[in-house]
């Protein structure tokens, strides 16, 4: 059966491909969130030691970095929004996989597999969806990261109800991983047809036959026909790394921090412990929602800035003047300041000039999920030596290098007419 998606008329395209896109994400943010409540069951079942469980589940990031860098060339040669949907369906295969080895070899063989499928399907649906956004001609891809956390949410909610449930491990990881699939097989029918255009990134002109919304004219960077350069190409790519490792470095101090901190340093009991993370997630959730107006309305450059100035101001004021209260409300200004870094480091590397569409993307993903997987280390050698509270100053320093590097963000600003309704109009000529 072939899955490749339909022709469809240009001006019902990008409105249909914008909710498939938001499909792919909610598929994608929910296929782990299945396995991650049931790691004990599996740690359990194999009687993994704790030394080895953790090299075990390092085999997941691992993968997502060797097989990071190939994703680019896989777009050219696939498609963005097939080859999302391919990844998907390995990742789906490989998490399955996953709760049937019987050694701690094959399950680390199968995670290395998932984490690599799911590195390659996270650039091609940014990839796709940043496609949709210059057919819209207005910010939409901070929507799609929201979804991507409302999948999250509802994969974890499936797992917990299957583990209510006494849904066997097998049982549960097969049903869910067939349903997020499908749905993103039927999703991929409604994308933007065919390939992806193999414009470089700058040029202007029409994209799927609608006018393209970055081309050199209105970026609104200074010396953008310079930043071809080799030199200063590099530099815009390490800016827009620290950019996303501050969106990262941000997500991290909740995931493996924030519980940590606020019922061992600051004495909160463990239900009110578990309010940093629940914070940070739901303020940058909120914040997700919220994004998209404010870079159309005040551009990407200013929006990021602030969102690095409300990460440094609200964990530094917790920090410096500690308590359960105002740490709680400092993860949650740190959530919400966080919102838009990764999407507008993945936008602004789709664009830069001289490079093809998918390219830059590709690169700044890559190096982004070392600067995760190089995070917890760094917090906890901190921690170790100076405890943990010196340690998430990291978190406001990230804020402070997001406001110096958000200088090489866009200024452009979308005029308030096209801020809301409907893609913009094709002006290619007629056939």
């Amino acid at each position: 059966m072939s899955i490749a998606p339909p022709s469809l008329p240009s001006a019902r395209a990008p409105s249909r491909a914008r909710a498939a896109v938001a499909v792919l994400f909610l598929t994608n943010g929910a296929l782990l969130a299945n396995l991650l409540p049931r790691y004990p069951e599996i740690r359990t079942e194999l009687g993994l030691a704790n030394s080895t469980y953790g090299l075990v589940l390092a085999a997941f990031p691992t993968g997502a970095i060797l097989a990071g860098l190939g994703a680019g060339a896989m777009i050219r040669v696939v498609g963005s929004a097939r080859l999302a949907t391919l990844a998907t369906i390995l990742t789906a295969l490989g998490l399955f996989a996953a709760v049937w080895s019987p050694t701690a070899a094959l399950l680390a063989l199968a995670l290395l597999i998932a984490g690599a499928s799911d590195a390659i399907a996270d650039v091609a649906q940014n990839a796709h969806g940043l496609r949709v956004q210059r057919a819209y001609g207005r910010s939409i891809i901070n929507s799609f990261h929201a979804v991507w956390s409302i999948g999250a949410v509802i994969g974890g909610f499936m797992a917990a109800g299957a583990i209510a449930l006494d849904v066997p491990l097998r049982v549960h990881l097969g049903i869910s991983g067939v349903l997020l699939a499908v749905i993103s097989v039927i999703a991929l029918r409604f994308t933007l047809p065919g390939k992806d255009p193999g414009e470089t990134a700058g040029q202007g002109g029409t994209v799927d036959g609608v006018e393209a919304a970055g081309g050199d004219a209105d970026r609104g960077r200074p010396g953008t026909v310079l930043a071809a350069s080799r030199g200063r190409l590099m530099l815009l790519i390490g800016a827009l790394v620290a950019i996303a490792m501050g969106g990262t470095l941000v997500e991290d101090s909740g995931n493996s921090w924030a519980s940590l901190y606020l019922g061992r340093d600051l004495g909160a009991p463990s239900t009110v412990a578990a309010g940093g993370f629940i914070a940070l997630v739901g303020a940058q959730f909120i914040g997700r929602l919220l994004a998209d107006g404010m870079v159309d309305r005040f551009g990407q450059r200013s929006v990021t800035r602030t969102g690095g100035a409300i990460i440094a101001v609200g964990m530094g004021l917790a920090l410096a003047v500690p308590s359960v209260p105002g740490t709680v409300a400092g993860f949650a200004l740190a959530g919400f300041g966080s919102a838009t870094l990764v999407p507008a480091a993945m936008q602004e590397a789709d664009d830069l000039p001289g490079l093809r569409r998918g390219t830059g993307l590709t690169i700044v993903s890559w190096l982004m999920r070392l600067g995760f997987l190089a995070s917890p280390p760094l917090v906890g050698l901190i921690a170790d030596a100076a405890g943990l509270r010196v340690g998430l100053l990291v978190v406001p320093l990230a804020g402070l290098l997001v406001v110096v590097a958000s200088g090489v963000l866009s200024t452009r600003r979308m005029p308030a007419r096209r801020r809301t309704g409907t893609p913009a109009p094709s002006i290619s000529s007629p056939r």
